[in-house]
């Protein structure tokens, strides 16, 4: 099957739609560095945003602080959540899982 040709404008929107992602996406992982808002606000706010649902849940936990790249990836073998898991796709018992290491 081949890729469809898009034109100019069709390219220009996808690529303003993509940055608007980008952005949202940076400003939340910032937001979680910070302190500002909590793993279980990211969660609630995963439920309405399509920019947040998207994130990878290892993204995410590297955003918190004192985690690093590998305290994810252990942390995520331990509650059994796949490394490309994204936070919309976590089950009931995942999020609560990420909860609890985090409450």
């Amino acid at each position: 099957m081949a890729v469809p040709e898009r034109t100019s404008a069709q390219r220009s929107v996808a690529l303003a739609q993509a940055q608007r992602v980008r952005q949202v996406q940076a400003q939340v992982k910032q937001m979680l560095k910070t302190g500002e808002i909590s793993l279980a606000d990211v969660l609630a706010r995963a439920d309405r945003s399509d920019e947040i649902a998207r994130l990878r849940v290892a993204r995410v936990l590297e955003s918190m602080p004192r985690v690093g790249p590998v305290t994810a990836r252990r942390m995520m073998e331990r509650l059994d959540i796949a490394a490309s898991r994204r936070v919309g796709g976590l089950g009931p018992r995942q999020r609560d899982a990420l909860l609890a290491e985090f409450a």
